[in-house]
C-alpha cells in the first residue's frame, strides 16, 4: 500500500513537471491561451505582465478549499502536491531558452505535453487544481472521460482569450485543447497495441484449436444466434497482441475463411500475460 501511494504521488509530480514545461516552452511564449488557470494565467501576462506562476497559486487556492469540501482529504493532499508543483516548475524554468514561437506548432507539442501530464497526473489520483480539479469534479458528478470534462470547462478560457489576442490565436488555443483532451484519454487508459478479437463461427473447435496450439492465448466462448439464419453459432472472445493479431488473421483466413471476425482495438487490458500484469509482477 505504501508503495503504491508513493508512486501516486511521484505520478504527480512528473506530471506537474511536464505541465510546466508545456507552459514555458509552447504556450506561454505563442500567447496560446489553452484553458484552464494556465490560460488566465497568460491572458493577465499579456494584459498586466503578471508572473503566471503566482497567479496560478493565488487562484488555485480557493479551488482547493472546494476540494477539500467536496473530494476529500487524499484527493485534496494529492491535488495541493500537483497545484505546488505546477507553478514551481513554471518559476523554475522562467528564464528557459528553450521556446518555440510558431503557434501552430506550439498549440500541437504544447497540448502533447499537456495531456501526457496530466493524464500522468490523473492516473496518480491527482490534480493539478485550477479547471483541472473543476474537469475532475465534472467527471466525479457526471461521468464524463476526464478528456472531455477538461474540454468542457476550458471553453470560457478561449472564448475571452480571442478578445484579449485574437481570433487566430484562440483557434489555435481550441487546436491545443482539443490535443490535449485525446492524449489525456489516451494516457489514462494506457492504450496498448491489443487487439480484441470476435470470431462468429460453425466451426468452434477449428478455431479454438487455432488459438491455443498456434498463439497460446486463452479464449472465451458465447453461445449466440444468428440473426439472419436464427441458427445457434459460437462467439469466440481472444485478445491479442499486435503482431499476434496479424498472424492470427493469416490463420483464419488459411483455416476457417467461413468464420466472421471482427478485429477491436482494445483500450486497457487487466489480467495476466499483459502489460499491467506484468507491472503487477514486477511491483511485487
Amino acid at each position: 500500500m505504501k508503495k503504491a501511494i508513493v508512486y501516486d504521488y511521484l505520478q504527480i509530480i512528473v506530471g506537474a513537471a511536464f505541465v510546466g514545461l508545456s507552459f514555458n516552452i509552447f504556450l506561454l511564449p505563442s500567447r496560446i491561451a489553452a484553458g484552464g488557470v494556465s490560460g488566465i494565467s497568460t491572458i493577465l501576462y499579456e494584459l498586466f505582465q503578471f508572473n503566471p506562476a503566482y497567479v496560478q497559486w493565488l487562484i488555485n487556492i480557493p479551488l482547493l478549499i472546494l476540494g477539500v469540501l467536496l473530494v476529500g482529504r487524499d484527493f485534496s493532499m494529492k491535488t495541493l502536491v500537483g497545484t505546488f508543483f505546477v507553478p514551481f516548475v513554471i518559476w523554475l524554468t522562467a528564464d528557459l531558452q528553450l521556446s518555440v514561437d510558431n503557434p501552430l506548432l506550439s498549440s500541437i507539442y504544447g497540448g502533447i505535453l499537456l495531456g501526457i501530464g496530466l493524464g500522468i497526473v490523473y492516473r496518480g489520483n491527482g490534480s493539478t487544481g485550477g479547471t483541472a480539479l473543476i474537469a475532475q469534479l465534472v467527471k466525479k458528478y457526471t461521468g464524463l472521460s476526464s478528456g472531455f470534462s477538461q474540454l468542457f470547462v476550458d471553453g470560457v478560457v478561449v472564448i475571452a482569450s480571442a478578445f484579449v489576442f485574437n481570433f487566430e490565436l484562440a483557434l489555435y488555443a481550441l487546436m491545443s485543447i482539443y490535443v490535449t483532451s485525446k492524449v489525456i484519454d489516451f494516457v489514462q487508459l494506457r492504450t496498448s497495441p491489443t487487439k480484441l478479437v470476435m470470431i462468429i463461427t460453425d466451426q468452434e473447435e477449428k478455431v479454438q484449436a487455432i488459438i491455443k496450439d498456434e498463439i497460446n492465448r486463452g479464449l472465451t466462448k458465447i453461445r449466440s444466434i444468428g440473426g439472419y439464419s436464427n441458427e445457434e453459432k459460437t462467439m469466440i472472445l481472444c485478445v491479442v497482441e499486435q503482431s499476434e493479431a496479424i498472424y492470427f488473421k493469416k490463420l483464419l483466413l488459411q483455416h476457417e475463411p467461413t468464420s466472421f471476425v471482427i478485429f477491436l482495438n482494445a483500450s486497457e487490458i487487466l489480467g495476466r500475460g499483459f502489460s499491467i500484469a506484468r507491472y503487477d509482477e514486477g511491483m511485487k
